[in-house]
């Protein structure tokens, strides 16, 4: 994934359509893919979890099964994980493996989007959730091992949180995929810099891209994404976001530490309507929803992802957005 230019070498920002396995089963993300490609949206992205958030979204199908069917059915937008965490619920070998069978799948077409992950999905697994600073050593193995399988040959890796014995990749694609690395504050920016080849934050802060400029991340892709909820009733929209993703409130160090659905019930059960749609555009008006997607644009990202809260709600939302908002966006 790199970044679109005109002819006089401006940067364009692109935008993408999420995928949220959260919200919907597998068949039907296939179809939204279909949906998002035919609309003209720029890249496709898809959440990789185990559980949903809030027992409200009611799905998490297997993602990586998702994405080789979505990479059959498409055949120009560009795929990505947002993202994939390769240290607790998978090995890096494991990852190195499907992440080049997608890329063969889709002829080129997928980025691999990583992160240290969440307690949510890899607490499964047993075994405990390490600290953060443990999180960010156990990513940079992952990364070590993944490039040096998409290399070829075989592989022993002996290092302080992963062993690797005699792996080797039999189906690689011509080019190995790009590698995302998902970040939040100065240590993740650094690795992110220095071992992926785009920046993914959730947030639109200005200081992010500057760190990653200052630790050797200059001209790559900084990808963002933001959750909308359009609805053609104002108030439908804000109470289906209340209802689906007041976890976003509770911000990423709180957001990677809880452990389950109940966890975040739990600790929204104070977030009001309004609380949330003061950080999510709802409602029909493309105006809100230009101006909150623009502060991504302002802070340096050269790609927007899209999610469209409620599963039942993405024919319409694409709908919409063919006609008015991602026109109004690439006025931008």
């Amino acid at each position: 994934m790199t970044p679109a230019r005109t002819d006089e070498g401006v940067t364009m920002v692109e935008f993408g359509y999420t995928m949220m396995c959260e919200q919907a089963g597998p068949a039907q993300l296939v179809r939204d893919a279909c949906l998002a490609e035919e609309a003209g949206f720029d890249f496709a992205v898809m959440s990789d979890h185990y559980f949903p958030w809030l027992d409200a979204q009611g799905h998490s199908p297997y993602a990586w099964s998702v994405l080789g069917a979505v990479a059959q059915a498409t055949s120009r937008i560009p795929l990505m994980t947002y993202v994939t965490c390769p240290i607790r619920r998978y090995h890096p070998a494991v990852v190195a493996q499907k992440a080049a069978t997608v890329a063969l799948l889709s002829e080129g077409r997928f980025t691999l989007g990583l992160g240290a992950g969440e307690n949510l999905n890899e607490h499964v697994v047993g075994g405990g959730w390490p600290p953060v600073d443990v999180r960010h050593e156990m990513l940079t193995e992952a990364i070590e091992i993944i490039r040096e399988l998409w290399d070829g040959g075989y592989l022993r890796y002996d290092g302080e949180h992963f062993k690797v014995e005699s792996a080797r990749l039999w189906d690689l694609p011509p080019t190995p995929p790009k590698i995302g690395v998902a970040a939040s504050g100065p240590q993740s920016v650094r690795i992110a810099a220095h071992y992926g080849d785009a920046l993914i934050a959730t947030e639109p802060k200005p200081e992010l891209g500057r760190m990653y400029d200052e630790f050797g991340g200059t001209g790559k892709p900084r990808i963002g994404q933001i959750p909308v909820c359009y609805d053609t009733d104002a108030e439908a929209a804000k109470r289906r976001a209340h209802e689906q993703f007041r976890w976003f409130a509770g911000g990423w160090k709180v957001n990677s530490e809880l452990p389950g659905p109940t966890a975040f019930e739990m600790a929204t059960q104070f977030v009001r309507p309004d609380d949330v749609s003061e950080q999510i555009p709802c409602g029909p008006d493309v105006a809100t929803h230009v101006q909150a997607i623009k502060a991504y644009v302002d802070a340096g990202y050269t790609h927007v992802a899209l999610v469209q809260i409620g599963g039942d709600h993405q024919e319409e939302f694409v709908a919409w957005a063919t006609k008015e908002l991602l026109p109004a966006l690439r006025e931008l």
